[in-house]
């Protein structure tokens, strides 16, 4: 079993920074992929970002690309999502999520982390 912690949330005003943490406990994820997923309030939860087991690969979703980055440290089994620029719209609340197949579905979630952001 995989227990995922995510950090890092808080409130911040448009155009500024945070950087989400989202640490492991319970089984080293160095094999796993791991994504970042959010849900504004009203709305289903979406997809942000995804990083492939050695790092190498990365998906954004268009929101997120060039102003959010995701990256893994193995060695301290935590994903990391770097936002910039941030958007009134970017107001959610971030789940962190692991999978054991590449072309699986999650099979694990944190609890999330709220992440506002003030225009």
């Amino acid at each position: 079993q995989v227990q995922l912690v995510e950090s890092g949330g808080g409130l911040v005003q448009a155009g500024g920074s945070l950087r989400l943490s989202c640490t492991a406990s319970g089984r080293i994820i160095s094999s796993y992929t791991m994504g970042w997923f959010r849900q504004a309030p009203g709305k289903e939860r979406e997809f942000v970002a995804r990083i492939s087991w050695s790092g190498s690969s990365t998906a954004y979703a268009d929101s997120a690309k060039g102003r959010f980055t995701i990256s893994r440290d193995n060695a301290k089994n935590t994903v990391y999502l770097q936002m910039n620029s941030l958007k009134a719209e970017d107001t959610a609340v971030y789940y962190c999520a692991a999978k054991v197949l590449v072309n699986g579905p999650y099979n694990y979630w944190g609890q999330g982390t709220q992440v506002t952001v003030s225009s």
